[in-house]
Parts: structure tokens; C-alpha cells; sequence
């Protein structure tokens, strides 16, 4: 999929299979038959097959067909392959005349292009695979994006006779690994193993989920054809967060000329209790890696010290009369210097008092910036779930499982059982945008759609990660207003410049941890590391120019 500097294209579409669906429908409409987009569907699937094994002559190739679309995308791709010197043989699941439409028809033409058929039966629970002339290659095309499982007995024996075949050879599975969900990207039990996956029109959300990599292997999005006017005007329910979502901060020339520190905001952070420092500093420290011109920290008096760290740059705030604690109110002195900041960030190391509880409380009725929740606000916040009623849409939440669990009233073990109803609940409870952290963290707010980072990094696992995350988005909502207006505007549904925020901010700390697996493979870097590294990263951030991707495994 090629991607311009336009918006649309920074965050490519993830839509759920009856959205699929709806645009397969909208391109009939406007007069292209299905039997078209098949074609062109098997011979994108043609060019990536070819990339990977591009000795294709004198390949045997055995192509399972199912009864549905993937199966007719497995059909016409038997007969590029035929056509290119290999020997294919499609293993369909049903009789020939039991097959309709599209499928029917490219059926028929490979049947007279020459292409050899072989049907498959399940007697005794076994199936009646060919034993002579063993496949090179195996193509998986029996089961598309609107299975939903459990898998039945006899699909489960044949993924698990193709699964038996698989070691040693290449497995190309159509739109998704037969058995894997593509709304959770579970297997159900269990799914083709696929060397890789050919996505037509977009990819689909189970597969940027990265739990999913075992059994897609290499995902390829390409572009079958319909019109942008129909994907335009069909709802999509979800985007990918990789990448090419930073690269409107990744170039030179969306730096102003003629700037000063105040051009870039003047971020606030709020937390770094005595004990708990090292949170607020490595807040305070991506927030400046990110980009921001001026970055201050207010604490108890007692903290300040600590949080500077060495750090000279990082400007402090000791709360009045406080030592050890927060205020019960808002002083005119901090109301001064909340009133004059671009960004917020509370919570860091800010502890779980009555006193910190007070002065939460005190600053969710004052006038404030843009404000990223985090960490110990967001227990906080759990302790009186009335209070996010004053969580306002511009605002950001990032919990973790544990803390959404806290907000949720669960544990974290249901909100990692079921990461998609969590993110509903937190939505419904607040107008604010919500990030659901970890593995495959998930961005949303409200009703809209959800924006999915496809990256799992062993390397942010450590304490202090978290805070990291919360300075770095709220770095770019202090740094980059305009940036963000300008590409929230442009984006195919109503959204506040904060949630392309958090999701950049997301994608770039997901990006930073991952740079770090260079030196350090095996883990043992610090989340100072990761501060660090965001500036390298947005640097060599660039633009895919060609005309297809595979997401990062």
C-alpha cells in the first residue's frame, strides 16, 4: 500500500470483516464485479508469493480451496502459478457444482486453463491428502475473515494436517491463516501456520495485534482495487498505529523558522512525591526528548532536589509549605503557571495519599492545558469513579491492565482476557481518549474508531516505562499543536488533536523501545535509554514509498 504525506495515509485502515465487506459491496455497486477484484486479488498474492520464492518454475504447489471468496482467490492464483512453469493443484473442500458466484466461475476457467483439481473427503476423521508428488509451496485458502469459531472438527483436522505439512515449506496464507479470528487475532484453537499472509484492500485488526505473529508470519497489505471514493464512505472501525503515523514530525520542514522555546509549549508536570522521583524526571525527560521548549515539575518541596537529576534543563516548582506532601488547593502561584502551559502531565510518582487524593481533586476543578493521566492519577481516579465525569475530551488516560482493572472495578487478568470489551468500558466511562498499554496497545475515545500499534516490545517491560510514555505524549501536545490540528482535521472522522497524540506518542515510545534492541537484545536497558532514544527515531523515521508493507514482526 503506498502512502502519501496526506493524513488519510498515516494511519492505515483496519477494518472489521463485515466493513470488508461493505466496501467488496460499494465497488459492485459502482460497477466493478467481484469476479474482478478476485482477479486482482490473486495476482497481487502472485507478486508476493514470487517475492518469496521466486524460483517458482517446476514448484509443485498444492492450493487448498474453501467454499467461500478465499477460496476463488485460491483457484485464479492456480492458474498464474500454472501459467508461470509451476505445478499446482487445488484440494477443494466441495464438490464443483456446490460452489457459487465468483468462485463458480474462476473455478471454471482454471479447470479450462489446465489447472489439475483434487477433492478433498473426511472419512474415519481423517482427510484423503494426495501421498504422491508432495507440495513445495502450500497456499491457504480455506477460510476467510468472517469465520468466527470454534474451529469444527473437520476444518480442525485439515489445519492441522496442513500444520503437519508446513515444516520446511513455504505456507502463503489468502486475507488470514484459516482459524485465526481477525477481529482478536486468536486462534480458535488453532490456525494455519503461515510463512506469510497476503491482506487484500487492508489488513485486518487480529492480525496488528502481535500475539497473532506465530501464525501469519510476514503480513502484506495490497491494494485490489476498490475505489477510494467507497473506502471513503464506509466506516472503519479500526487504524494501525506504526510508523507512518509519525511522519509529519519527522520532517525538517514542519519546523518552524524564526522559532524560540515558547514555539514548541511549555509542558507541566505534576508528580515525583518523595520516594518516587525518578517517575517525574523521566517524565520531565521525554517530554524534552519529544520536543517540547520548556518543561517544569511542581512536587512537595522535599522532592525537587531529586527530580532535576542532574538535569539543569528540567526547570522545578516546590509546592508551597508542603515538605513531604500536596496541597490541599491550587495556589495562585501554580494557577499562574498551569494557566501559562501548552500540556499537563499528572501523576508520575505522585503517590496514593489523601493529600495527593485533595489535591487531584483541587486540580480536576481548575482551569487547565490538555492533561495526560497517569500512573498513581489513575488510581486516584479509581478510588472516586464519579471524578471522571471532569475527564474532558481532550484529556488522555493511560492505563495499563492493572490500572484499567483498578478504573473497571476487575482484575487485569479479565482485562487481558478480553482487551477489546476493557477498552469499550473505559471508553463509555469518560469522553476522554484512552490508551490500554501494553503488548498491542490500543487507542480510542468514545464511540470512534480504535487505533492499534502492532508492536510488542520486550524491551519497555521495566518500571518507569509508563512514565516515559506519558511525558513523550504529552511532549507532543505541548510541541506540536499545529502538527496535530492540521492531521486530526484532515482524518475521515470527528477527532481531537490529543488522540492523534497519544497514538503517535505511543507508536514513537513503541519504536524508541525497539531501537534499543540493538545493544541490548536480551533486555537490561534502562527507560532513560528509551527517552533518549526518541529524537533517533523520529530522525530515521521515513516514508514507504512502495507499493506494499510488511508489518514489523
Amino acid at each position: 500500500m503506498s502512502y502519501s504525506s496526506t493524513s488519510r495515509f498515516l494511519l492505515p485502515p483496519l477494518p472489521f470483516p463485515q466493513e470488508i465487506r461493505a466496501w467488496d459491496k460499494g465497488a459492485e455497486a459502482l460497477g466493478l464485479p467481484e469476479m474482478l477484484l478476485m482477479e486482482n486479488a490473486a495476482r497481487e498474492a502472485f507478486v508476493v508469493l514470487l517475492r518469496h520464492c521466486p524460483d517458482i518454475a517446476g514448484k509443485t504447489v498444492w492450493l487448498f480451496m474453501g467454499n467461500g471468496n478465499n477460496g476463488g482467490d485460491a483457484v485464479c492464483l492456480a492458474r498464474y502459478l500454472l501459467d508461470a512453469g509451476a505445478h499446482p493443484l487445488v484440494l477443494h473442500t466441495k464438490a464443483q457444482s456446490q460452489h457459487k458466484g465468483a468462485s463458480a466461475r474462476h473455478m471454471k476457467v482454471a479447470k479450462a486453463s489446465g489447472v489439475p483439481f483434487y477433492q478433498l473427503r473426511f472419512r474415519q476423521n481423517r482427510w484423503n491428502l494426495p501421498h504422491d508428488d508432495l507440495p513445495h509451496l502450500i497456499v491457504d485458502g480455506l477460510l476467510g475473515t468472517g469465520f468466527r469459531g470454534p474451529l469444527r472438527a473437520d476444518a480442525l483436522s485439515l489445519v492441522e494436517a496442513i500444520n503437519a505439512l508446513a515444516p520446511g515449506r513455504l505456507v502463503m496464507s489468502l486475507d488470514i491463516p484459516s482459524g485465526l479470528d481477525a477481529c482478536t487475532g486468536n486462534p480458535m484453537p488453532l490456525a494455519v501456520r503461515a510463512t506469510c499472509t497476503v491482506c487484500f484492500a487492508a489488513g485486518k485488526p487480529g492480525l496488528a495485534l502481535p500475539w497473532s505473529r506465530q501464525w501469519t508470519g510476514s503480513v502484506h497489505v495490497r491494494d485490489i482495487g476498490i475505489p477510494t471514493r467507497v473506502r471513503d464512505g464506509a466506516h472503519c472501525s479500526g487504524y494501525l498505529l506504526d510508523g507512518h503515523c509519525l511522519a509529519p514530525l519527522a520532517l525538517p520542514s514542519g519546523l518552524p523558522e524564526n522559532s524560540f522555546k515558547n514555539t514548541f509549549g511549555h509542558i507541566l508536570i505534576l508528580g515525583g512525591a518523595p520516594g518516587y522521583e525518578g517517575a517525574a524526571h523521566l517524565a520531565a525527560r521525554a517530554a524534552l526528548r519529544t520536543g517540547a521548549g520548556l518543561v517544569t515539575v511542581a512536587a512537595p518541596s522535599d522532592a525537587i532536589a531529586d527530580i532535576k537529576c542532574g538535569w539543569p534543563e528540567i526547570m522545578t516548582l516546590a509546592l508551597e509549605n508542603t515538605g513531604p506532601h500536596w496541597p490541599s488547593d491550587i495556589s495562585t502561584r501554580l494557577h499562574s503557571l498551569i494557566e501559562s502551559c501548552t500540556a499537563l502531565v499528572i501523576g508520575p510518582g505522585m503517590g496514593r495519599g489523601k493529600d495527593a487524593a485533595k489535591f487531584l481533586h483541587a486540580l480536576l476543578e481548575a482551569q487547565r492545558p490538555p492533561t495526560v493521566f497517569d500512573a498513581d492519577a489513575l488510581a486516584l481516579l479509581s478510588y472516586e469513579p464519579r471524578l471522571l465525569d471532569k475527564i474532558r475530551k481532550e484529556d488522555v488516560l493511560t492505563p495499563h491492565p492493572g490500572e484499567a482493572g483498578m478504573l473497571l472495578g476487575e482484575s487485569a487478568q479479565s482485562v487481558q482476557g478480553d482487551r477489546w470489551a476493557a477498552l469499550d468500558k473505559l471508553c463509555a466511562a469518560s469522553c476522554g481518549v484512552t490508551v490500554l498499554k501494553g503488548a498491542g496497545t490500543m487507542v480510542r475515545q468514545l464511540s470512534g474508531p480504535t487505533l492499534i500499534c502492532p508492536y510488542d516490545v520486550p524491551q519497555l517491560a521495566v518500571g518507569g516505562s509508563g512514565d516515559v510514555l506519558a511525558g513523550c505524549i504529552g511532549g507532543l501536545l505541548a510541541s506540536r499543536a499545529g502538527i496535530l490540528r492540521e492531521h486530526s482535521a484532515a482524518l475521515p472522522w470527528d477527532c481531537h488533536p490529543s488522540l492523534l497524540a497519544a497514538g503517535m506518542g505511543v507508536a514513537l515510545h513503541a519504536l524508541a523501545g525497539r531501537s534499543l534492541a540493538v545493544q541490548w537484545p536480551l533486555r537490561g536497558n534502562t527507560p532513560t535509554a528509551t527517552a533518549d532514544a526518541l529524537p533517533h527515531v523520529l530522525h530515521t523515521i521515513q516514508q514507504d514509498q512502495e507499493d506494499t508493507f510488511a508489518w514489523p514482526r
